[in-house]
């Protein structure tokens, strides 16, 4: 099974398994008047919009690149991320607006019946399997979506937890309250993680990386080549879960272009061995002791100690 089909087939089962919880959460949550239950229902429904993000996104990356998109469609998994951090954010938004609006009218509320926390211990158990699933998937294909919707899952079973302790209270102790400020409490989880989404989609359609170790490790490939001097101009940025390396070489003046192509075959491959993940590897080569003042971004092995702890 090829790493786009096991994507497919996890996302499947994601989609598949949030739809039945949500729909039995949902139903439950209606009848039984637990509004921490509907806020459960409507964040399995969530994950269900994310599931399908990450379906397609797993169609759009296995594209070959093109005359358009001559680096291919990696990115496509950040911007489906950004997508979806907008979808969880107005689910848990339009969650808490509900529950304040209930709250703020004063209306009679209704003590929740046993029929939601059965439901919940259900939800739990089934959240459990697709938890164990979806990581298993994402380790085999090296996938950080389903890495990332693994560990969405996971939080959805201590919402869950959050959920069944509020309806024990709510139910035993005669308190419908609780179970509105769960509700209202879930909601705020729910949209502060669409932010952390968001936000963390932002260090790879800028460029940027988030582990800025790697460089260290660049520097060390480089160091373990006969003939390559003084790397410079350094960068690397992530195409979907693949890095793209740019840097420069320095190597004696008087080597021919085959001799100085050798080296940096030679910087190119040590790279990739020191790497997992690498996209392509660019090495521009200099005369050594060559000077630009006019040579921008980039950074150098000095820099690097400056900046890293």
């Amino acid at each position: 099974m090829t790493r786009e089909q096991k994507i497919i087939q996890a996302s499947w089962w994601a989609i598949i398994g949030n739809a039945l919880l949500a729909v039995m959460k949902l139903i439950v949550g209606f009848l039984s008047g637990s509004f921490a239950v509907i806020a459960d229902g409507i964040d399995s429904a969530s994950d269900i919009a994310s599931s399908l993000i990450v379906l397609l996104a797993a169609r759009i990356i296995a594209r070959p690149p093109n005359i358009r998109f001559a680096y291919g469609y990696q990115k496509a998994d950040t911007v489906a991320a950004k997508v979806l951090s907008f979808v969880i954010f107005f689910a848990g938004a339009q969650l808490a607006w509900s529950t304040i609006k209930i709250l703020a009218e004063e209306t009679i509320l209704k003590t929740p019946s046993m029929l939601a926390i059965w439901v919940t211990i259900a939800s739990i158990a089934g959240k459990i399997v697709l938890t164990v699933v979806l990581h298993r998937a994402g380790k085999e294909a090296e996938s950080p979506m389903l890495i990332a919707n693994a560990r969405n899952m996971r939080n959805d079973i201590l919402i869950s937890f959050s959920v069944l302790g509020s309806l024990l209270f709510t139910v035993y102790l005669q308190e419908p309250l609780i179970d509105r400020i769960i509700a209202l409490s879930i909601s705020g989880f729910i949209m502060y993680s669409a932010i952390r989404i968001f936000m963390k989609t932002n260090i790879d359609l800028m460029d940027g990386i988030e582990d800025t170790g790697l460089y260290n490790q660049l520097f060390e490939a480089v160091k373990q080549v006969d003939g390559a001097h003084h790397p410079h101009r350094v960068r690397a940025r992530k195409i979907g879960i693949y890095y793209m390396i740019n840097l420069d070489i320095e190597v004696e003046a008087s080597f021919t272009v085959k001799e100085a192509h050798a080296i940096a075959r030679n910087v190119e491959n040590s790279i990739k061995s020191k790497l997992h993940n690498v996209y392509d590897v660019m090495v521009h080569v200099e005369p050594l002791g060559n000077k630009e003042e006019d040579e921008k971004y980039g950074i150098t092995e000095t820099e690097i100690k400056k900046q890293l702890p």
